[in-house]
């Protein structure tokens, strides 16, 4: 009979249990060594052990082995295990990638606004973003443009309690995106941008089913000859509707547009000193 072995450890040198934690799809953790946050996408048996498979907010994935305390939850050291089947589903989470909230209600909106150029790049942030900007009381409005940027930071007003943040199309060195844009210079402002010509290229290629956004030559309509080139009806806005149609979630926009948005956000948000 195999006798009783104490545990002759020190107690301050043993180490705290942590939670075991099942690694469903989506669950978003950091890994302790390496700093890299994702959602998990997979657990897989391998000869080394069991491993998971994370995807960060820019698309790229890496593998981990589930080793015992090997992730941060909500800044909470845990260890990761296969998910048993059958198990209880995670938290439904937003467009965006957030933990949903189920029935919460939207804020009452702040004085801060987000400034985008156009339409579609208004219907672009609801689609991934609304959920969000509700519970934050953001309002987002398009303006036709931005040839008058600095006027209508002007009449926005910004100042502590009303920040006001601002989505550039084409905003790269030397473009008349950027000369305008570098004639706002109020703190309470910020303005930022994504490179891309018109906000339909920030939707992802492979999620609107083409091998990429087709090189339209200078003078001509940009949307039209995207429609031109792709064999699409020379109809933008329907063109735009069968786009905005193949956007599900974070995960089909270019990281470019990703970064700006949850930038402004933030920005618009943030808590007066």
């Amino acid at each position: 009979m195999r006798s009783y072995q104490p545990d002759l450890t020190p107690p301050w040198k043993r180490s705290a249990p942590v939670p075991e934690v099942p690694a469903e799809p989506d669950l978003v953790v950091e890994e302790v060594a390496s700093g890299f946050c994702g959602a998990v996408i997979r657990c897989e048996k391998t000869a080394q052990g069991p491993t998971v498979t994370l995807e960060d907010r820019f698309g790229k994935h890496r593998v981990f082995p589930m080793e015992p305390r090997g992730f941060l939850l909500e800044g909470k050291v845990v260890t990761l295990v296969r998910p048993a089947p059958g198990g209880p589903v995670r938290p439904a989470r937003t467009a965006s990638g957030s933990v949903a909230v189920p029935g919460a209600r939207a804020r009452v909106a702040r004085a801060g606004r987000i400034y985008v150029e156009g339409r579609h790049d208004a219907e672009l942030v609801e689609r991934v973003w609304g959920d969000d900007l509700r519970i934050e009381g953001v309002v987002v409005e398009y303006l036709e443009g931005i040839d008058d940027l600095p006027a209508i930071v002007g009449e926005f007003g910004p100042g502590p309690d009303a920040r006001l943040g601002v989505l550039v199309d084409h905003l790269v060195a030397g473009s008349k995106e950027s000369r305008i844009a570098a004639r706002v210079s109020d703190p309470h402002v910020l303005v930022v941008g994504h490179p891309y010509i018109d906000v339909w290229e920030a939707v992802k290629p492979s999620s609107v089913g083409i091998g990429a956004w087709p090189v339209v030559p200078r003078g001509q309509d940009w949307k039209t000859g995207v429609c031109r080139a792709l064999g699409w009806p020379e109809n933008t806005g329907a063109a735009w509707q069968h786009i905005l149609s193949k956007v599900h979630s974070y995960k089909d926009l270019e990281p470019q547009l990703l970064g700006r948005v949850e930038e402004l956000i933030d920005f618009v948000t943030a808590v007066p000193d």
